[in-house]
């Protein structure tokens, strides 16, 4: 059931695409395996090999941590409507904080959201679809206002003070590279 490809094609494309909401896998040398939801309007298909996705503060960055040890990375799609699928990309990434040179030229490819930290770019190795026959059905009924009106209450500089406090450091005590623009 599982078919493995080098790369995106255009059906692969318009599938991402279409999700509301996918899923990030990281794991550092030794630790704690990170697995987290993303939504809202924060992913990119950059090629046939790379997509990029705009990652907001959270109340960990075990992503950034787990990146700058070893760079693998998991993004998992799957169909809750329609036609079953799931669909991983597997492959490499590299991580752009705010004070990188590369930030403005690539968060301009997304909207400004408030409280965005970085953006993650995967190189895929592997694209591999399975079934899904066992994944529900589920109703999109919209996206939750709450990470953006908590950033916008918070303003930037307790934005940025709260990722000083909280997301220096990983669960398992490796750092982030998390700092403030300023």
């Amino acid at each position: 059931m599982a078919k493995q490809f080098d790369t995106l094609s255009p059906e692969h494309q318009r599938f991402i695409q279409a999700q509301k909401i996918y899923f990030v896998a990281t794991a550092g040398c030794e630790g704690h395996v990170n697995l987290s939801p993303k939504g809202m309007d924060s992913l990119r298909i950059i090629n046939d090999t790379t997509v990029r996705w705009l990652n907001l503060t959270g109340s960990g960055n075990e992503t950034a941590a787990h990146v700058l040890e070893n760079q693998r990375m998991t993004i998992m799609f799957c169909a809750f409507e329609e036609h079953p699928l799931i669909m991983r990309l597997y492959g490499k990434a590299t991580t752009v904080h705010t004070d990188d040179e590369n930030w403005k030229q690539w968060y301009a490819d997304f909207p400004d959201l408030p409280g965005a930290r970085q953006i993650f770019e995967l190189k895929i190795d592997i694209v591999q679809t399975s079934c899904g026959f066992a994944v529900p059905f589920y109703d999109y009924t919209g996206e939750r206002p709450t990470l953006i009106k908590w950033a916008e209450k918070k303003g930037q500089e307790k934005v940025e003070q709260y990722w000083e406090d909280t997301n220096a450091i990983s669960l398992d005590g490796k750092p982030t590279r998390q700092i403030v623009a300023s």
